[in-house]
């Protein structure tokens, strides 16, 4: 992806890649370095070119202001961005015998002199690719943080013809995802299946839920039962564009097939855009699903329920969080009140082991019935933040399987000199027990997996499960 958001900074770089002289020296370079990082205030304003005044910025940012910048070694970020470098050369077919690693010492500010020596070096013979060495340099940085809630925003694009609400991608969701595969493979087992069809290239191909598929552009999606690199193209994202082959296995039928679909812009339905969705099951069971912790959610939630109980006693209530990517730790919070007071829910610690504490709402309404919790590996950060909260004070059970396990912290923005945001946690998150979930995800009370023949009938087995054991 390349740095350059407007006209005049495509035609600033364009002139300055025409130059062939070297960067200036670091006493006439920008200043955006020798700036302290700090939050936003307002959105950013037009991006402009990264450079390595901008890496520097980074750099001393994380170290100073991320959780465990205080024991870091900054030598592992270095050497992560050295290694983005080079790989970028040869990439483009242009590797140089300057572009050796420095040595590095564990001076922080030494090393960055050093390492900066060696990068002007370099760039300053390539001066057509220096925008991208430094994308994939300051990428390689943050990367190496090993962080799910650090990242580093930048180049955000947009299919052309993209309204909100809209999806990107092939048009289904299966029963592994991208970030299973990705490092954190979690509860990934065989086969592969398709769980929901969206719309886009899938609903038109008529794939069905329960599809089983047996490889992805030729390469099988499991080896020795584990998944492999090829189930990351069912889930392309902008501007991915390249077809994926799907083998396909329908067990009701025993057809077996081939299909050709093209990652593109679909209209997804409306229902599964609501935060949150409800209604009565059984006769005295509430059912919401909630999609996402944004603001008000927790509210939304409990009003919900007010409503499924005027005229009737209910019984319990399920509360759907699966596929809940996060959002407020705040209404993460707001919602454990409403089954709890007096409870931690939640500590954000720093390196040294002082921690705040986050504690219950008490001035939340008491829903005072039982509680199940559908969860799945996309119940990630906030809903962790709830669903270890339910589980450590036993507030209510927990049906599924394990949660993703991405909840390393809360994360803060801050500025850089190129209007692009640097996104990383000053506190560590721990669960109400002080355990570790980051990595880990909370399990479930109840193990419950969806199966294919599951999926082919619309069967919703760990929903199923919930209402058995609020009824008996």
């Amino acid at each position: 992806m390349t740095a350059i958001k407007i006209a005049t900074a495509g035609l600033a770089l364009l002139l300055a890649s025409a130059c062939t002289a070297p960067a200036p020296p670091r006493s006439q370079a920008s200043a955006a370095a020798s700036t302290v990082c700090a939050a936003p205030q307002g959105p950013p304003g037009a991006e402009t070119a990264t450079t390595i005044d901008v890496i520097e910025q980074a750099y001393f940012c994380i170290l100073g202001n991320y959780y465990s910048g205080p024991t870091l070694d900054a030598r592992a970020l270095l050497a992560a961005g050295f290694v983005a470098l080079t790989q970028e050369l040869n990439r483009n077919g242009r590797d140089l015998p300057e572009a050796t690693m420095p040595a590095l010492t564990g001076d922080r500010k030494a090393d960055w002199t050093a390492f900066e020596t060696a990068y002007r070096k370099i760039t300053d013979q390539v001066p057509d690719l220096r925008d991208k060495l430094a994308i994939v340099t300051l990428e390689a940085i943050v990367a190496a943080l090993g962080d799910n809630h650090a990242r580093w925003t930048h180049d955000a694009k947009r299919p052309p013809d993209y309204h909100d609400g809209d999806g990107y991608g092939l048009g289904l969701q299966a029963n592994v995802e991208r970030s299973q595969v990705e490092g954190d493979p979690g509860v990934a087992l065989p086969p592969l299946f398709v769980t929901t069809v969206q719309g886009g290239a899938a609903q038109a191909a008529g794939l069905h839920g329960g599809d089983i598929i047996e490889s992805i552009n030729g390469s099988a999606p499991f080896i020795d039962g584990k998944p492999t690199p090829a189930i990351a193209a069912l889930n392309p994202q902008y501007p991915e564009a390249r077809p994926v082959r799907l083998r396909l296995l329908r067990q009701s039928t025993g057809r077996r097939w081939s299909m050709t679909l093209k990652p593109g812009l679909y209209q997804r339905d409306l229902a599964a855009l609501q935060v949150v969705q409800s209604k009565l099951l059984d006769d005295s069971i509430a059912y919401v699903r909630l999609r996402g912790f944004a603001p008000d959610s927790a509210d939304r939630v409990l009003k919900a329920i007010s409503r499924l109980r005027t005229g009737r006693t209910l019984t319990g209530v399920v509360l759907d969080v699966r596929g809940n990517g996060g959002g407020s730790p705040t209404e993460a919070t707001r919602l454990v009140s409403a089954f709890g007071h007096g409870k931690v829910t939640a500590y954000q610690c720093t390196v040294d082991g002082k921690c705040e504490t986050a504690r219950t709402d008490d001035t939340v309404e008491l829903v005072n019935l039982p509680l199940m919790v559908l969860t799945d590996r996309g119940c990630a950060s906030a809903c962790e933040h709830f669903s270890s909260a339910v589980k450590d004070h036993r507030l209510g059970r927990l049906v599924g399987t394990r949660t993703a396990g991405v909840i390393s912290g809360p994360a803060q923005s801050h500025l850089l000199g190129n209007n692009t945001l640097l996104g990383f946690p000053t506190r560590h998150h721990l669960g109400p027990d002080r355990e570790v979930i980051d990595r880990i995800g909370v399990p479930p009370d109840h193990f419950v997996l969806l199966s294919p023949e599951d999926a082919a009938a619309g069967r919703d087995p760990a929903l199923a499960k919930a209402l058995t054991l609020l009824h008996t």
